[in-house]
């Protein structure tokens, strides 16, 4: 059976391929191969730039050369680094013969060919690797896409700041709020989870067999690697601010401890970071299906869209279900990715080398949700009249004011008495009006209260949303 999306047994590469797109060419298989050049050749180049006797300095046109092979990198060199391995049986020892493979022809590079991956351990190569691949999908597909939705919040909280809507906690009628202060505290709440993703520092460490430099100093035993492979790890990436043309690094932060693999902890705060924005949105996503759901907001309908099957009228929430689905499953992924990666036995097994090559599957998730949620929030169209019809129903939500303005005068058993009146009963203007008149206040403070309705009891809810 032939490969295509309607084969594909994961639904990112089959029913979701078209949404994922950005994400494929960064966390595939790919992706991950043409990073394992771009460490091999950063690494290559900078050894000819140490001072060496035995390596000289690499011409200008052969830089350009190896920038071009890591730049141009294509599903053919994909390939032919997967024929390689059949033989091999080693996917980094394919990326290596792969590269030499590329000097014929070019005496300079054919005379330092040995300097491919020397003094390297396959996890030199692949952890930087998977944190060049995290860099990328961090900065240019998630965080693009978590602040889209954080705009698209935003404008909504603005737009809405002035809207009252009845609360509920408890699924009971509570303080009224708006429209825009509810959506506004999600806004405050993505803010930071967007922040606290972009601040996780992304470790690489090239340092050898055991973390000890051993075979390095085996070659060289005055030099100082560790400053050497600082320098590899920490410079910025060719295109990147700072960067010297002819003399990339990787422009990742430098793992100065490590056993043979980089021990993944900033992978577990970076992927919990990401869960937590996740849940956030499943909280809001439900929120509004629930919104949806009591009529306050309408959805923008397509021509030719079907809700249902056998009810012509239904315009379902799917986006709302599909964003809650999806980010559920990133979470399950991410959340083991976050667990099991930071153990590993000894100073190397192999657990983690098949569960890092499934990032890209909790990324993914994410990424679909992301996208699920932005198409469901901006067909919301808000219903003023379901909001205003809910505030009229709900005059028992006025008994906390009236309660307590009248402890700020010191009328005794304030609360117990709005309780008595008001808990479990159908509570009419009317009925809180007799009461309200009834009170030993200032006749000022009487009438403030006698103005109050339920859609004017918002507190400082619009000032707050517009705030955000």
């Amino acid at each position: 059976m032939q490969l295509i999306p309607l084969t594909a047994v994961s639904p990112l590469d089959g029913r979701y391929a078209g949404k994922l797109a950005p994400l494929r060419p960064i966390m595939s298989e790919l992706g991950y191969m043409q990073r394992r050049v771009q460490v091999e050749l950063t690494w290559f180049v900078a050894l000819s730039d140490a001072g060496f006797s035995e390596f000289k300095p690499l011409s200008i046109e052969a830089r350009a050369y190896l920038e071009s092979l890591v730049r141009d990198f294509s599903e053919a060199d994909g390939q032919a680094i997967k024929d390689i391995e059949k033989t091999t049986n080693h996917d980094v020892k394919a990326v290596e013969y792969w590269i030499k493979a590329q000097f014929d022809g070019r005496p300079e590079l054919l005379a330092a060919s040995e300097f491919v991956h020397f003094a390297c351990t396959s996890e030199d190569i692949n952890n930087t690797s998977h944190a060049l691949q995290l860099k990328a999908a961090r900065d240019d597909v998630l965080l693009p896409l978590l602040s889209r939705v954080i705009d698209t919040l935003r404008l909504l909280a603005h737009h809405h700041a002035h809207v009252p809507m009845l609360s509920r906690t408890h699924g009971q009628t509570a303080s009224p709020t708006t429209v825009g202060k509810e959506l506004a505290n999600v806004v405050a709440r993505l803010d930071k989870a967007h922040a606290q993703i972009a601040g996780v520092q992304l470790l690489a460490k090239m340092n050898g067999a055991v973390g000890n430099y051993n075979a390095h100093l085996s070659a060289w035993p005055d030099f100082d690697w560790e400053a050497f492979s600082r320098r590899v790890v920490q410079s910025p990436a060719a295109g990147e601010p700072g960067a010297v043309a002819g003399q990339p690094g990787l422009g990742l932060t430098f793992q100065i401890y490590s056993t043979q693999i980089e021990p993944h902890d900033y992978m577990a705060e970076l992927f919990d970071a990401v869960a937590r924005a996740n849940t956030i949105c499943i909280d809001l996503a439900r929120d509004i299906w629930g919104y949806i759901s009591l009529g306050y907001f309408k959805q923008k309908t397509k021509a030719g869209e079907i809700g249902s099957s056998t009810m012509p009228h239904k315009v379902n929430p799917i986006d709302f279900e599909n964003a809650e689905g999806n980010y559920g499953l990133a979470n399950a992924l991410l959340r083991h990715l976050s667990e099991k990666l930071p153990i590993s036995r000894w100073q190397r097994d192999l657990t983690d080398s098949t569960v890092l090559r499934n990032m890209g599957v909790a990324l993914g998730y994410a990424t679909l949700a992301h996208q699920s949620l932005l198409t469901g929030l901006n067909k919301l169209e808000l219903n003023e009249a379901a909001l205003s019809a809910d505030l009229d129903a709900a005059w028992e939500v006025l008994a906390e004011p009236i309660q307590t303005v009248m402890r700020r005068f010191g009328v005794p058993g304030a609360y117990e008495k709005l309780k008595e009146a008001t808990r479990g009963q159908a509570v009419t203007r009317e009925a809180l009006h007799g009461l309200i008149r009834a009170l030993d206040i200032p006749p000022a403070e009487k009438d403030r209260l006698l103005a109050l309705t339920p859609a004017s009891y918002v507190g400082k809810a619009a000032a707050l949303a517009r705030r955000g």
